[in-house]
């Protein structure tokens, strides 16, 4: 069942030397699985999440055949609408909890505002769905947790707090944009359990963009190799260490490995020719 379509999605900026093109000319789609978005610092692959929510904000530009989300276009839609779309269908957890909870607002008083934002119902039945997330992400204490501020919180439990606002209200997908680039490997684990978790249980779609190659091939279903604002390889996550395009085999070949260890990690070296070489398709 595919839950997302895209299809030749760009996303430009002017800038004083001509257009930039950030996203350019992306397809996927997306089902009930966990879909790796893997690329460098710049590859448009955070772009390319925030262009399916239609967060790109002037002067940037966001063209497409079309993003379907089941039978409905979203580039169709106007603003209100995609407030409406936002949380309820599709949700985003953002890079680091830091900037994205309100310094202001105690931890409980935010989760509640997303739940009642998309459903109806109270106080006391927010505040008791609230307290639910809190458990279902595992945070020992969520009374406490509740009433706190984000500044009381650590890195770790601030994202799982995010987690637990994007998925109070039940979207049918979730993109996670570097969720646990910040958090140290003991904390990846327990966060990246919990995702996997709540994805499978509520038969979600789940885009997961991140630059850790053995982060994704261990934990997604799919994979896309994002270079200079291009898909250029898909495959699956059990397979990439088949990868066929130079770029992902460069990818690989500059990551340490303690099976492997040696004194020199490789460089990787770009070709221009892969800005506009087809993408390659990896064995399914």
């Amino acid at each position: 069942m595919t839950l997302l379509d895209v299809e030749n999605l760009t996303v430009t900026f002017p800038t004083r030397t001509g257009t930039f093109e950030a996203v350019r000319g992306t397809t996927f789609s997306l089902g009930k699985e966990r879909l790796g978005i893997v690329g460098e610092s710049g590859s448009g692959k955070s772009m390319t999440g925030r262009a399916i929510l239609r967060l790109i904000r002037p002067p940037g530009v966001v063209t497409a055949s079309h993003i379907r989300l089941g039978d409905e276009d979203l580039l169709g839609k106007s603003e209100r609408q995609m407030r409406r779309i936002r949380g309820e269908r599709i949700s985003m957890v953002m890079q680091d909890p830091k900037f994205s909870l309100n310094p202001v607002m105690t931890v409980g008083d935010q989760i509640m505002e997303a739940y009642r934002l998309h459903e109806k119902g109270g106080r006391r039945t927010a505040r008791l769905r609230a307290l639910e997330m809190l458990e279902a992400v595992q945070i020992r204490d969520p009374e406490r947790v509740f009433r706190a501020y984000p500044h009381e919180v650590s890195g770790g439990m601030g994202q799982r707090i995010m987690i637990a606002m994007m998925l109070i209200p039940n979207p049918e997908i979730l993109i996670a944009d570097e969720p646990t680039s910040a958090l140290d490997v003991s904390v990846q684990q327990e966060v990246l359990a919990i995702m996997d978790r709540l994805v499978r249980d509520r038969g979600m779609g789940l885009i997961f963009i991140s630059h850790d190659l053995n982060l994704v091939a261990s934990f997604c279903d799919r994979v896309l190799i994002m270079y200079a604002g291009r898909i250029v390889e898909t495959l699956r996550a059990d397979r990439l260490h088949e990868a066929e395009h130079p770029y992902t085999r460069g990818l690989l070949g500059s990551l340490p490995r303690l099976d492997a260890p040696t004194d020199h990690l490789t460089v990787l070296k770009r070709d221009p020719a892969w800005r506009d070489a087809p993408s390659v398709e990896g064995r399914a």
